[in-house]
């Protein structure tokens, strides 16, 4: 059985996924709710839910401010949220979920069901906020720091601390400034959406490098990074490349 609270300051948005809520995730039978941040931190504490819908912008205290004031965080927090493309950013840094208002069902879904198949321990998911909670008060987004999930635990590392990434199949190599690769069990693509705007470019269809990393580069198409790796531009990719390696 699944106990769920729902935080957000409009009445409508917590009517409408409540409602949401009974008409399609049957898995959770218990709904609190809250329009007053203040008052939830209470309810949580009371309540003790798995799974929290925090909406983030809200006037009196912000769905980061109230992380904050949490002694703890044993439960998962599923983020909803308007456009705020800052946010935005830093939840998908954090590798935390979030749902765009208004909700699509299909998407609540596909979250409850994550929700429901993780394997994050409690202390797993404390690290994932306070990475959050550092990323969203960056002064610079260079300074974000970017959660990978492992079998072996959460690491946290600065885009400039990447070289490159190597895509297999559903599956992403990390390469690193002094340290061994690390491997993440989710896809290229997604990785690229994340780092697109942190000086990554996609220079095949399974290679994404930092461009601060390229120390040469050679006629054939070759690049060489700074840990003296050789990765081969895609033909059709060729000009875009050069052409933001010489801006860079």
């Amino acid at each position: 059985m699944i106990k769920a609270v729902i935080i957000d300051d409009e009445p409508a948005a917590v009517n409408t996924l409540q409602l949401m809520l009974d008409r399609y995730i049957p898995e959770i039978k218990q709904v609190k709710t809250s329009n007053d941040p203040e008052k939830a931190i209470q309810l949580i504490k009371t309540f003790k839910p798995q799974l929290v819908f925090l909406d983030i912008q809200m006037p009196t205290m912000t769905g980061f401010d109230l992380l904050k004031k949490l002694p703890e965080i044993n439960f998962t927090i599923i983020f909803t949220t308007a456009h705020h493309k800052y946010a935005i950013e830093a939840l998908r840094f954090s590798a935390l979920d979030y749902l765009m208002k208004p909700i699509d069902a299909d998407e609540l879904r596909q979250a409850v069901d994550k929700f429901m198949a993780r394997t994050v321990v409690a202390l797993g998911q404390q690290t994932l906020y306070q990475n959050l909670l550092h990323n969203i008060t960056a002064k610079d987004r260079k300074d974000f720091k970017l959660a990978l999930p492992t079998s072996e635990g959460t690491y946290f590392f600065k885009p400039e601390e990447i070289i490159r990434l190597e895509g297999e199949i559903n599956y992403t190599w990390f390469h690193f400034i002094n340290r061994k690769p690390l491997l993440i069990s989710r896809t290229l693509k997604e990785y690229e959406d994340i780092l697109n705007d942190h000086g990554f470019l996609r220079i095949h269809k399974s290679h994404l490098i930092n461009k601060t990393h390229v120390v040469n580069y050679t006629q054939h198409g070759t690049l060489t990074l700074s840990d003296l790796s050789q990765v081969d531009i895609s033909r059709r990719r060729k000009e875009i490349i050069l052409e933001a390696l010489r801006s860079r």
